[in-house]
């Protein structure tokens, strides 16, 4: 999710029982729904609710408008550079791990990451690229293997 879409992010747009998180006035475009994973949904049980309506509240309960001191302690302490955006940083990872796993198209990922033009997400493609010439290496991997193992079976045979 995007800073402000975070930031707006209340407890009734989390819907445990369907499984799915609702953005509402997301950047651009009309409301979205985006499915909740495993790992997301027990951070988010696990998260204390401190009688705010939002999911992440600011200062009395109210919209969180920065997270800049809290990013600032946690840059420092992962040695990242003074000048990373860690809120897009992770989104961005998010996105290249999916598309480098080449188990996520194009169209998925641009569902997931609410964009309204595939055009944005297209900025990925290499990375899918990547993913497609490592496969093809493992495919050629077990066909060496194989011409290999057909190859000292010829031999075997020959000498017997």
């Amino acid at each position: 999710m995007r800073r402000g879409e975070l930031f707006n992010l209340k407890w009734s747009d989390v819907d445990f029982d369907q499984g799915f998180l609702y953005i509402r006035d997301p950047k651009g475009g009309p409301d979205q729904k985006i499915p909740l994973n495993k790992e997301a949904r027990r951070v988010l049980e696990s998260h204390d609710r401190i009688g705010s309506k939002y999911v992440f509240p600011g200062r009395n309960g109210n919209r969180r408008v920065s997270v800049k001191t809290p990013i600032n302690r946690i840059k420092k302490r992962a040695g990242l550079p003074s000048n990373f955006r860690p809120l897009h940083g992770l989104r961005h990872a998010f996105a290249s791990m999916m598309v480098s796993s080449g188990q996520v198209d194009l169209y998925t990922l641009q569902k997931l990451l609410t964009h309204k033009d595939s055009r944005m997400t297209q900025r990925y493609a290499h990375l899918r690229d990547d993913a497609l010439k490592r496969a093809s290496n493992v495919a050629g991997d077990i066909i060496g293997k194989a011409i290999q193992k057909t190859n000292n079976v010829v031999e075997i045979s020959e000498k017997g």
